[in-house]
């Protein structure tokens, strides 16, 4: 008993009081799950350099680009400085987005853009049909939808078992609050809100990781 209080003290109370800490206007201590097991991505859709990309086993932002990717290249910008360069050293953090065919090098000119300011290792790209890509988008079960270039402003965040994750339930002052995805035009919006849940995710995982190497202990 003295045993499992001990090891409650050392690893579970700092987590739990790290994930108080870290919620900041998020009032969930997990983040709630808005589509259980989204579809992997597709394997026969094209990469950027013919590397697999998948879903499985990594906690991956989301996003679908659109035929005008270099003409929004600011809000790639914007989710790099204010997410991506913060969690990329996370080994298990990953960037996917669901392009249409024939924005390939448009995806290229991008990453090299940003390469040039970061490590682009966690970014990959896939390309697929304007159709594919919507009845993809379908399986996700958002409200949001894609626009007449199969694109969205909008990202998403995808847990290691391919959860879509948000908030849903009331906010900290009682009022309804629904967030599925979060808008890379707005530099707010990913600085508050996404940084905040992605923290909550990553903080998910370290304690579960806590919670299995105090158990091969005890």
């Amino acid at each position: 008993m003295k045993k499992n209080l001990v090891l409650f003290v050392l690893f579970i109370l700092p987590i739990v009081a790290y994930l108080f800490f870290a919620s900041g206007v998020n009032s969930f201590i997990t983040l709630p799950t808005i589509t259980p097991t989204v579809p992997d991505v597709n394997s026969k859709w094209n990469s950027m350099n013919g590397d697999k990309v998948t879903l499985n086993n990594k906690i991956t932002i989301l996003g679908f680009p659109g035929e005008d990717i270099l003409d929004n290249s600011g809000n790639f910008f914007t989710l790099n400085q204010k997410i991506y360069n913060k969690y990329r050293e996370f080994k298990d953090f990953q960037m996917v987005f669901v392009a249409p065919e024939g924005t390939e090098q448009q995806a290229e000119r991008l990453l090299k853009e940003l390469g040039k300011i970061s490590n682009m290792s966690g970014y990959h790209f896939v390309f697929a049909a304007p159709d594919a890509i919507q009845a993809y988008h379908n399986e996700l079960k958002l409200l949001g939808k894609l626009d007449d270039k199969t694109g969205t402003p909008y990202v998403y965040i995808i847990d290691k078992k391919r959860n879509l994750r948000g908030r849903k339930g009331h906010s900290e002052k009682g009022k309804p609050e629904y967030k599925e995805g979060y808008n890379t035009t707005s530099a707010s919006d990913l600085h508050n809100d996404m940084m905040d849940d992605v923290k909550i995710i990553l903080a998910e995982y370290r304690l579960a990781l806590k919670r299995n190497n105090a158990n091969r202990k005890i």
